[in-house]
């Protein structure tokens, strides 16, 4: 495929290094999950390529540490998405969905109702790539173009989206990038639009994984991603889901059983949440 120049910059372009992450897992042959597109992105973007090969070669430790990270975050969201599907959630929304291609690749059960949330720029180039590469939706799949640091509820609800039924919602590798205010504007969002039985999933690290990732600012590799990264609600993610109608589970990435020994981010992993009943309901 030739490459233009519509590929994402700034937040957006983090999307490619996820893209080539999975690009690089689905070769394995003991691959945690297989992304038959990740390929198709970084071939319209060799300049990552490059960037993301100059960094896998000779990685640091935390480069290292990231790039396991994302697998294991990538099979985990896999389970849950699924796994929601079959608990009765028969809307998805991705939010800042970036190069994901779960509507393409997963085994969706009938009647799913995929949306995908994210910046036009973001969108324009993944519809570009996978038209390019034929790639078909296993579910209905909606893009939706939105800022998600604006108002975005009726971007979503003006493409079909139905508060009404019970919605798995998927903010992966997001709130760093959001500040504390940003992060809890979006998730009082998601909240308003979320019905009994919902639930909601992204990743979280304890103060060590903090501590970690505060490295990034000086790693020759990650620090212009760093620059970008904002630090959402930090350690009060669960307590402030909690304060707001959400029942949480916290999944450590080190105790998941995927069959191959990782290091990953020293006291990372994913929380899982479900929409309680609304006070007075």
């Amino acid at each position: 495929m030739d490459s233009t120049n519509d590929a994402p910059t700034g937040v957006g372009r983090t999307a490619l290094a996820v893209a080539a992450m999975r690009a690089s897992e689905s070769a394995r042959p003991d691959r945690l999950f297989d992304d038959p597109y990740a390929r198709a992105f970084l071939a319209a973007a060799p300049d990552m390529v490059e960037e993301y090969r100059a960094a896998a070669n000779n990685p640091t430790e935390l480069v290292t540490a990231l790039i396991e990270h994302g697998t294991v975050r990538t099979r985990f969201f896999d389970e849950y998405l699924l796994k929601a599907c079959a608990g009765g959630c028969r809307q998805v929304v991705l939010l800042a969905a970036g190069l994901d291609t779960r509507a393409f690749r997963l085994p969706w059960p009938d009647g799913v109702r995929l949306f995908e949330v994210d910046t036009p720029e973001v969108l324009s180039f993944k519809h570009r790539v996978l038209d390019g590469a034929g790639a078909s939706p296993t579910c209905q799949r909606f893009a939706v173009q939105a800022d998600l640091r604006e108002n975005w509820s009726a971007a979503l609800t003006g493409q079909g989206f139905d508060p009404s039924v019970p919605t798995a919602w998927l903010a992966e590798g997001l709130l760093i990038y959001l500040t504390a205010e940003e992060t809890a504007a979006l998730l009082g969002t998601v909240g308003e639009l979320s019905t009994l039985d919902s639930r909601l999933a992204m990743e979280h690290q304890d103060d060590a994984g903090i501590s970690m990732l505060d490295r990034a600012h000086t790693d020759p590799a990650m620090a212009g991603y760093a620059a970008l990264w904002r630090g959402g609600l930090g350690e009060r993610l669960p307590s402030w889901l909690a304060e707001h109608g959400w029942a949480t589970t916290w999944h450590r990435a080190t105790d998941l059983d995927y069959g191959r020994a990782f290091e990953g981010i020293p006291g990372e992993g994913f929380v899982e949440a479900n929409r309680l009943p609304r006070s007075g309901v």
